[in-house]
C-alpha cells in the first residue's frame, strides 16, 4: 500500500510540473519539480540562507546532508540557470568550489547538468548558528573540468545516463567553441540581461530565421549559394564569409540554431562568464536571512 501510495503522489507532482511548466515556463516551480521528481529535495537540509542587498543579489546557503556533512552553495539573482558548489569553509574561511549546477528552461524542454569545477573562494560564517552576517569572495579563478551528469526533458521524452551525458558534453563543446569566438569578435556588448542579449545576437548569428527587417545588411550578395537544413534555407555563403571554420558545419545543419534554441540561458552564461566571476571577486558583505 506505501508503495502504490508513494507511485501515486510522484504521478501527482509530475502531473502538477508538466501543466505548470508548459503555462508558465516557470524555472524555480521547474526546479523545485525537478528535486522533488528525483528525490534530491531530501538529500540536504537548509542550515541557513545569507543575502546581500546589492543589485546583482548574491544568496549564499549551508545545508547539511544525512552524515551531518556541510556545503555551501552560491547563487546570482542575475544569473538564476546555475549555482555554485563548495566545501564548508574552514576556520580561515577558505572553500574549495566543487560543482556548477545548471537547469534552465526552453519551449522544448529543459537541460541540466553538473559541471564539475575548480577554484577557491572564501566565506567568513563563524559560528554559524549565531551569525547574522558573512563575507563571500573567489580568491581564485574557477575552471571547468567537465559535465558529469546529465539530464534532458525534450517535449515528451526525458534522457538520462550515458545518452545524456554524452549530447550535453557535445553541447557543451560546440557552446564553448560560439561563445569564444562570438567574444573574440566583440560584437555585441556585455552585461546585457538575457532578453537584450538574444535580441541583439539572434539577427546576426540566424539572420535566415529573423523578419527581413532585422537582418544584417551584409547578409545575402550576389551569387550567394542556400542549404536546406532543418527545413531552414541557410545561406551558406554568408556562413562562410561570417563565421570560423570550425562552427560552418554547425551552423549549416541548424544544429547552432537548435542550440541556441534549446540552451540559450547556457550559452548566455558561458558569454557572460567574466561578469560573473567579476561581481564573485568583490568581497560582498551578506545579511542571514530573517534576521
Amino acid at each position: 500500500m506505501r508503495n502504490g501510495k508513494c507511485g501515486m503522489n510522484n504521478y501527482k507532482i509530475f502531473i502538477i510540473f508538466s501543466f505548470t511548466f508548459f503555462l508558465n515556463s516557470c524555472l524555480s516551480l521547474m526546479e523545485e519539480a525537478g528535486q522533488m521528481l528525483d528525490g534530491s529535495a531530501f538529500l540536504e537540509k537548509t542550515i541557513a540562507v545569507f543575502k546581500s542587498g546589492q543589485q546583482d543579489e548574491l544568496e549564499i546557503t549551508v545545508t547539511e546532508n544525512k552524515d551531518k556533512q556541510r556545503a555551501v552553495t552560491i547563487s546570482l539573482k542575475k544569473y538564476p540557470m546555475f549555482k555554485l558548489r563548495g566545501s564548508y569553509p574552514e576556520s580561515s574561511g577558505y572553500f574549495q568550489f566543487t560543482s556548477l549546477d545548471y537547469l534552465a528552461a526552453s519551449v522544448f524542454g529543459w537541460n541540466e547538468f553538473t559541471l564539475q569545477i575548480m577554484g577557491t573562494g572564501r566565506i567568513y560564517l563563524n559560528e554559524i548558528e549565531k551569525q547574522q552576517l558573512a563575507s563571500f569572495e573567489i580568491t581564485e579563478d574557477i575552471e571547468f573540468a567537465g559535465i558529469t551528469n546529465a539530464r534532458i526533458h525534450r517535449y515528451d521524452t526525458r534522457i538520462t545516463g550515458s545518452e545524456a551525458l554524452a549530447s550535453l558534453r557535445g553541447r557543451y563543446d560546440r557552446i564553448t567553441t560560439i561563445t569564444e569566438w562570438m567574444l573574440s569578435i566583440d560584437y555585441g556588448g556585455k552585461n546585457q540581461n538575457i532578453k537584450d542579449f538574444e535580441k541583439y545576437w539572434r539577427p546576426f548569428l540566424f539572420p535566415e530565421v529573423v523578419s527581413k527587417k532585422g537582418r544584417p545588411d551584409s547578409w545575402h550578395q550576389s551569387g550567394d549559394v542556400f542549404f536546406n537544413a532543418e527545413d531552414i534555407n541557410w545561406n551558406t555563403s554568408y556562413t562562410d564569409r561570417v563565421f570560423p571554420q570550425e562552427l560552418v558545419n554547425v551552423r549549416n545543419s541548424g544544429t547552432l540554431l537548435r542550440d541556441w534554441e534549446e540552451a540559450l540561458s547556457w550559452i548566455y552564461m558561458f558569454y557572460e562568464w567574466e561578469n560573473i566571476t567579476e561581481i564573485l571577486s568583490n568581497k560582498i558583505i551578506l545579511t542571514r536571512a530573517g534576521s
